[in-house]
């Protein structure tokens, strides 16, 4: 390559560099340094539509049990997030599915599949206070702006593009669709894990429930098919348990239990 054309692109990164500074943004509880270029309320605005869309196409549940439970349980994890600026929403979807999700703006969704393996109230504050997780540490916004520098859209969202120019408003908005329909990436997994520990510590549930979830887990996933763990998006039940453990003694100063 010309020496002219390396010390350009040189300067190009120092630029961009440059203007992605102001995006590093610090993962609460964990303390993580991360890039976030979309702002929280387009992030939150993305959210609640993906949500609608998700639940107008699902059968909400109307089981009086199912909802008092969740509701129960998503509330006081909510109480411990200490944003109470969220517009935040639950749901119970009826579907046979071992499966719950939160997205941008606080908007939860349990499927009552999971509910036999969660068990009771703490099983399911470890999944609830996980998916809650992912939001906190604002997962989705963290994936869109990754694939939008690989995209080379970073530059242009920092320079306050964004909202002003339809072409790469409509870029990033499908950026963002596509993200909330790929999986979580591992390490990201594994931090909703640790944040969700905490916050169902701060809840008053006992942490430990996390770990025997996980064992309840793995036993529910005997004979499925799946990858090596260094090829899955997603930690293994055994790498989650171990480092549930190793998150127990901090999670466990966080808990007094409650009623």
């Amino acid at each position: 390559m010309p020496e002219h054309v390396t010390r350009l692109s040189r300067h190009l990164a120092l630029l961009l560099l440059v203007a992605l500074l102001p995006a590093c943004e610090t993962v609460p509880i964990t303390g993580r340094s991360q890039l976030n270029l979309l702002s929280e309320p387009d992030e939150i605005q993305m959210g609640i539509q993906a949500y609608k869309e998700v639940t107008s196409k699902s059968k909400v549940s109307s089981n009086a049990v199912y909802n008092a439970q969740v509701n129960r349980v998503a509330q006081r994890i909510i109480a411990a997030v200490e944003k109470p600026s969220l517009p935040w929403e639950v749901k119970v979807i009826e579907e046979n599915q071992a499966n719950a999700f939160a997205l941008p703006g606080g908007k939860i969704a349990v499927y009552t599949g999971i509910l036999p393996i969660t068990k009771d109230d703490a099983g399911l504050a470890a999944v609830i206070g996980h998916e809650v997780g992912h939001v906190i540490a604002r997962h989705s916004a963290e994936r869109v702006s990754q694939q939008m520098v690989a995209q080379g859209l970073g530059g242009a969202l920092v320079s306050g593009v964004l909202g002003t120019d339809p072409q790469t408003s409509a870029q990033v908005a499908g950026l963002f669709a596509q993200g909330l329909l790929l999986p979580w990436g591992r390490s990201q997994e594994s931090e909703a894990d640790h944040i969700g520990l905490i916050l169902m510590a701060k809840a008053g549930y006992d942490p430990r429930a996390a770990r025997d979830l996980w064992v309840r887990m793995a036993e529910a996933s005997k004979g499925q098919s799946r990858p090596p763990e260094f090829l899955s998006t997603h930690p293994s039940e055994e790498t989650r348990i171990r480092q549930i453990e190793g998150w127990l003694p901090e999670a466990q100063k966080y808990y007094t239990p409650r009623p």
